[in-house]
Formats: C-alpha cells, sequence, structure tokens
C-alpha cells in the first residue's frame, strides 16, 4: 500500500501568485546533488487504461527529458515526490503494513518543510512560503489524498464496486479532517466532516479532476498485470492525525483483503450513494440512518460495525499480523466512541480535533461559523509550518494520540522500508547515483560508464527486499549488480 498527498502552496506577499512555479522550486531545491541527473521513467505508466476494460479517450502528459528532471525528485527513501499540476505531491515508498505508512507519509510532511524553509532563502525577505496538507482552496478547487492497494487480479472488478462503496462512504466518521462550509454547488453547512465529500459526483468512473467518482477505475498497476491490480481510491482526505491515516488505511487494507476472499458480497449496497456520502459528511451526530438498496436503514457507525464484525471473524486467518490486531481494537474502540459521543475523540480524529478548536475560539470571541476567521483557523490547522500550524502546537503540547515517535519519521526521510520493492530503489539511488539513469515505480534503468541503458524491471512489489538483495547491494558493484540481476531474471 501507499499514499500520493497534494499539498496546497502559496506565497506571503508575492505579487502574483504562481503556484506551478511555487511548486516547482520547493520540489527542485530539495533534491540530493548526486540524483539531479536521475529522472522519472514514464514508459510504463499509462492513465487512460480503466479497469472495466477499455481505453478512455485523452493525451497522457508527459514531460521532456529538461522538464522531468526539473519537476521529479525520486528519493532515497524509495518515494517519489513531484510537481502535479499546480501542486507539489510526495508519494510514499510502498509499504506492507499501516504502521509503516504513516511513518512514511509523515516523513513525507517533514520533507515538505525542509523544502520550504530551503526555497525560502531564494525569495525576498518579505516573502515567505506557507504549504497545507488540504485539500480545497476554498475557491472551487480540490486536491487529492490518493490511497494505492495491491490487489489480485483475479478479484471481479464489481465485487470491489460492490463491497467498497458503502464502506468508503461511511468511513468518513473516522477519516474526515473536518471543514467550515460547502462548495462545489452544495447546500451550505455550519461544518461537516470530509473536505473532498462535496466532490464526488458519480459513483464509478476514471477521472481524478472532474466528475469524481466514489470508485475510480484507473488500471495501472505499476506492477505484472498478469497478476496484480493497484486500486487507486481517491476519496480520502489528506489527514494530519497520525491516528486518523492509520485507520484510514489499516481499515481499508483489511476490507479489501476481505473482498478479495469473498467474505463482503453486495450485502452492505446503499440506495444513493452519491447523496449519502454528503449525507455522511454533515451527520456530526453519526445517528442519522441510510437507506440500504434492500430497504434495510442503518447508521455510518452501524455500517462500519459489521464490516468490523466480518474482520473479526474473517481476518485472522488472512492476517494475523500485530498490526492487523491492533488495527482491530482501535477500529472498535473508536466506533464506540462515535456511538456514545463523538466529541470524546479529540485527541484522535481530526475532524473532532479541528471541530473542538472552532468550537472555543467561537465561543471566546463570539463569532459565528461564517466569520473570515473561522474559514482561516480551519486552513491553519493544516499548515504544515511548526510554529504556525495548529496541528503542530497541539502536538507539540500532547493534545494529540500518536501512533509513532519523531524518531522514526526523521529515519524514514532517508531509509526505504525494508520488506518491499522500495528497499532496492532506495539503496540503489543511495549506492549507485552515478550509474542510474531513471527510475519508475517498477523498473531501474542503469547507464553503466555511460554505455548502453540496461533495466532492471521490478514488477512483482514484495520482491527487492532487503532479505533478497541486500547482500547483493552491499557487496556488488553496479555492473555486477546489474548483471546478477538480469541473470537471475533470465
Amino acid at each position: 500500500m501507499g499514499t500520493e498527498t497534494e499539498y496546497g502552496i502559496s506565497v506571503k506577499n508575492a505579487r502574483d501568485q504562481d503556484p506551478v512555479a511555487a511548486s516547482t522550486l520547493v520540489v527542485n531545491i530539495y533534491k540530493d546533488r548526486g540524483l539531479k541527473g536521475i529522472t522519472w521513467d514514464y514508459d510504463q505508466e499509462n492513465p487512460l487504461m480503466d479497469a472495466r476494460g477499455f481505453m478512455s479517450e485523452g493525451e497522457t502528459d508527459v514531460p521532456d527529458a529538461e522538464n522531468n528532471s526539473l519537476i521529479n525528485d525520486i528519493l532515497i527513501n524509495g518515494g517519489r515526490y513531484y510537481v502535479d499540476h499546480a501542486h507539489p505531491e510526495y508519494c510514499t515508498p510502498e509499504c506492507t503494513n499501516a504502521r509503516d505508512l504513516v511513518k512514511y507519509e509523515k516523513a513525507g510532511e517533514l520533507i515538505l518543510d525542509l523544502s520550504r524553509m530551503a526555497a525560502e532563502e531564494l525569495l525576498p525577505a518579505n516573502q515567505e512560503i506557507i504549504i497545507y496538507k488540504n485539500n480545497s482552496d476554498y475557491k472551487g478547487h480540490s486536491y487529492g489524498a490518493h490511497e494505492n492497494y495491491l490487489m489480485s487480479r483475479e478479484v471481479p472488478f464489481q465485487d470491489i464496486v460492490d463491497g467498497l462503496t458503502p464502506f468508503l462512504i461511511t468511513r468518513q466518521i473516522i477519516t474526515g479532517s473536518g471543514k467550515i462550509g460547502a462548495e462545489n454547488g452544495m447546500e451550505d453547512t455550519g461544518y461537516q466532516m470530509s473536505q473532498r465529500a462535496d466532490f464526488f459526483e458519480t459513483e464509478v468512473g476514471l477521472s481524478t479532476m472532474v466528475a469524481r467518482p466514489i470508485i475510480n477505475t484507473r488500471d495501472e498497476p505499476h506492477a505484472d498485470e498478469k497478476l496484480y491490480r493497484r486500486l487507486h481510491v481517491i476519496v480520502g482526505d489528506s489527514n494530519m492525525s497520525e491516528f486518523s491515516i492509520y485507520l484510514k488505511v489499516g481499515i481499508t487494507s483489511i476490507v479489501l483483503q476481505l473482498i478479495e476472499n469473498g467474505f463482503v458480497g453486495d450485502g452492505f449496497k446503499l440506495s444513493e450513494p452519491v447523496a449519502a456520502i454528503k449525507t455522511v459528511s454533515r451527520d456530526l451526530s453519526c445517528k442519522n440512518p441510510l437507506t440500504l438498496e434492500d430497504g434495510r436503514r442503518r447508521t455510518p457507525v452501524e455500517v462500519q460495525r459489521a464490516y468490523l464484525e466480518l474482520a473479526h471473524k474473517h481476518v485472522h486467518s488472512i492476517d494475523s499480523s500485530e498490526v492487523v490486531q491492533d488495527i482491530l481494537e482501535k477500529w472498535e474502540f473508536v466506533l464506540d466512541r462515535l456511538e456514545a459521543d463523538p466529541m470524546s475523540l479529540d485527541r484522535y480524529l481530526d475532524w473532532v480535533v479541528k471541530k473542538r478548536l472552532i468550537d472555543a475560539y467561537v465561543q471566546r470571541r463570539g463569532l459565528s461559523l461564517t466569520d473570515h476567521q473561522i474559514r482561516m483557523l480551519d486552513l491553519q490547522y493544516h499548515d504544515l509550518r511548526p510554529n504556525r500550524g495548529l496541528y503542530a502546537r497541539l502536538l507539540k503540547n500532547g493534545r494529540i494520540e500518536r501512533i509513532l515517535n519523531q524518531e522514526e519519521i526523521i529515519h524514514a526521510i532517508t531509509n526505504p522500508p525494508f520488506d518491499t520493492r522500495a528497499y532496492f530503489r532506495g539503496m540503489c539511488l543511495q549506492k549507485f547515483p552515478n550509474e542510474i539513469h531513471s527510475a519508475s515505480w517498477n523498473s531501474m534503468i542503469f547507464c553503466i560508464d555511460g554505455s548502453s541503458l540496461d533495466k532492471i524491471l521490478m514488477d512483482r512489489p514484495h520482491f527487492g527486499t532487503q532479505d533478497i538483495v541486500g547482500d547483493l547491494l552491499r557487496d556488488c558493484t553496479a555492473a555486477e549488480l546489474v548483471q546478477a540481476v538480469l541473470a537471475s531474471n533470465n
């Protein structure tokens, strides 16, 4: 599993806002000097392939060599850092469990902040870069926090649609990051759980920019396409809380394992999914029932609890790891609290933490939720600057529940996971930066002594681990490594 996070960016006191230039500056300045010549390999990317079995119309935008180098940074922790339209975007390396994924996503926040500080040194003294880990600019634009999960190609895509849609819609009660007001022409509201809910307009589709679907059909596996599918989930919020991220990816991966093994079916299908995603986001009590396709009425907590019960019944035969057990316990704890009193989770879930802050500010200042200061408070929660961001201040003051310690996160900036192919990618970048021409999720292209290019395919994400290639990487030169890997593949 892995996440891709697009960050909001602005330059304080700039005469004209140019988010593309600002994003390019922060991404390009972070690069290790030894990696500046390495580009991203776009050859095996195809965002127009649809999981329903056809190719969508359109063109893919592949940058030329110069722009490729400017907008892409391939990280020694195995991740990717690049400019996506008008945003800096950070992609974690591939991880095998939710705890590792939290660690690498949080490492991304530190990378963004280090970039910000370095980039500011090149700006006029009165200008300051502000980077937000949120999903909306309050001008009608939404940017994504996408999740990716490796699944078996054998699972019919309709099984994923049927089993996952009700789960994702009700998952907001745990994963929402909170938001003042409404957007995208939706009926106004004071406060809602999710920043993204208003922007979803269809049930199933390929787009991530317009007419956004609850279930995205992009079929770009970044792996052996005969064996695997990469499920691209675009319906979640960007979370600041480690606890929220941990549960978001943890419970989703569990539900996908249940779907893969045929334990979910279509028993939770909702009668109006697109309307329901907005209804759930606005129901801060978590008690208003949704109508299922068969006529039953269930609250979001009850729907989530039904998935949890399936997990308790079946998941130990699939995955009995300590992390999965911990996720099940925390999932149940959160659902119990949401059912009794959602505001009791004001150390755990982003939307609750933020609501508690806003409620207190409104009461102290005698303001209404429509006041401009409240919207700025909302935005400031997501500010990555440690001395300005409200989440960061709460964390510093011990008012937020943590999953990790800070040393783990700092370590993840420069060290890849040891148990996925990200280990091979990250360690090659560290050891052989002058012999690597380009890289992607599923390949490394070496150029030894400036001669011909050798491509090493990495189409199985669970290969390339420390156990498998650690000795080779320690003992071999780049030429010897390429020769050994190519020989083993033949």
